[in-house]
């Protein structure tokens, strides 16, 4: 009978422990559950910032300028996207060239040097220079002796003292002396000898017209010939746009029209864009299938314009209504273009806007498919918006 008692105190001891085990665990999650609750998680600290989203206080919207406003329909000119360069007219590009040939002694100019009219470009050195000078004076000297013979034979010819054919050869010798004489002149000026005076061996090439020096093909002591190119000037007042047009949009195009076009390095700068006007266009089509286009430049005295550059240009063939943000509303980051829209007071995102043409401080874009015509923009110093953007992301 000792062996259930034993057992039933056994089975007690068994079930406290369980119970004060219970109670432990339930207050150990009790004290877990109620730290958590005292202390949550900072969500703010924990999200990813907006990368295309960048703040403003008051006083850095005043700072940056920033003004807003909306898109606008404005009407802009369509037409023809085409490329070109920029060129002179042919009596603005000058080779200059030794009529005579020589040896180069001396010239400064370098690729790039600006010229005026008159300028000595180098100094040429030949030997022939003074035979040259010499037949001329000797000939010279008998022309005057040649004048004097001819007076004497004609006043004993009027008094019939001497024959009329001495007065006849007299007046023949004469006459041969002067052309030889004036064709002696033509070849020292031709080479830029002096006339008279002082026998020189070397002779100057001056620049017959104001430009610049486009390409230098001597150096000092180099042979050349009559035929040589030694210098190219380019008189860049008077710049042209040459354009290629594909043959199938021929039909489109008038004189008159107006063309504008830009710089490679307008994109990247933001540089204004320029006009011309459609001049001349080109009678023939081409061995590529394309129609040359010649325009004058509306503003011709313009320093960044150089002959040989590239240009991407409009021919505008008709208006149209298009939307439009003005240019300082837009910014250019790697090769694209982006607005900043406003979301709240002090809070603007960056969008991408991709653009087309551009027009009297205007550009044509083309909205996002969720942002309605409503949406409102920065339109003064979105510059600064981006510099802030991208600079917080850096420091990141």
């Amino acid at each position: 009978m000792r062996t259930p008692f034993y057992f039933l105190l056994l089975l007690s001891v068994a079930v406290a422990g369980c119970n004060a085990d219970t109670k432990e665990a339930a207050g150990s999650d009790g004290e877990t559950a109620s730290t958590m609750g005292e202390n949550p998680p900072d969500a703010a600290k924990t999200a990813e910032a907006d990368p295309e989203v960048v703040t403003l206080s008051p006083a850095e919207q005043q700072a940056g300028g920033l003004q807003t406003g909306r898109v606008s329909s404005r009407p802009m000119g369509t037409g023809l996207a085409v490329t070109g360069t920029l060129d002179v007219p042919p009596e603005s590009s000058v080779a200059i060239t030794a009529p005579l040939g020589g040896f180069v002694e001396s010239t400064q100019l370098l690729q790039g040097t600006r010229v005026s009219k008159g300028q000595v470009l180098a100094v040429i050195r030949n030997p022939e220079f003074v035979q040259l000078q010499q037949d001329y004076l000797e000939t010279r000297a008998r022309l005057e002796y040649a004048r004097t013979e001819l007076a004497r034979q004609k006043e004993l010819y009027e008094q019939e003292v001497a024959p009329q054919k001495n007065y006849q050869r007299a007046q023949a010798d004469y006459n041969a002396l002067r052309v030889q004489t004036s064709a002696q002149a033509a070849r020292l000026r031709l080479a830029g000898l002096p006339m008279g005076g002082r026998i020189v061996s070397t002779a100057t090439l001056r620049a017959p017209r104001a430009g610049f020096v486009k390409t230098v093909n001597v150096t000092v002591g180099q042979a050349v010939t009559a035929t040589d190119a030694l210098f190219e000037i380019v008189d860049p007042e008077h710049l042209h746009v040459e354009l290629t047009v594909f043959e199938k949009d021929v039909s489109k195009l008038q004189k008159g029209q107006l063309i504008r076009f830009t710089l490679p390095s307008d994109s990247a700068s933001g540089g204004p864009e320029r006009t011309a006007r459609v001049y001349l266009i080109a009678q023939a089509i081409g061995a590529d299938r394309t129609v040359r286009v010649h325009g004058h430049l509306d503003k011709e005295n313009d320093r960044a314009l150089l002959p040989g550059l590239y240009v991407r240009a409009t021919i505008e063939t008709g208006r149209a209504e298009v939307t439009a943000l003005p240019n300082a509303a837009l910014v250019r980051f790697e090769g694209q273009s982006y607005g900043f829209v406003t979301e709240a007071a002090g809070r603007y995102r960056m969008v991408a806007l991709p653009t087309t043409r551009s027009e009297d401080g205007y550009t044509e874009v083309t909205l996002p498919a969720d942002l309605p015509a409503t949406t409102t923009f920065v339109t003064e110093g979105a510059y600064s918006l981006l510099a802030k953007l991208k600079n917080a992301a850096e420091e990141e």
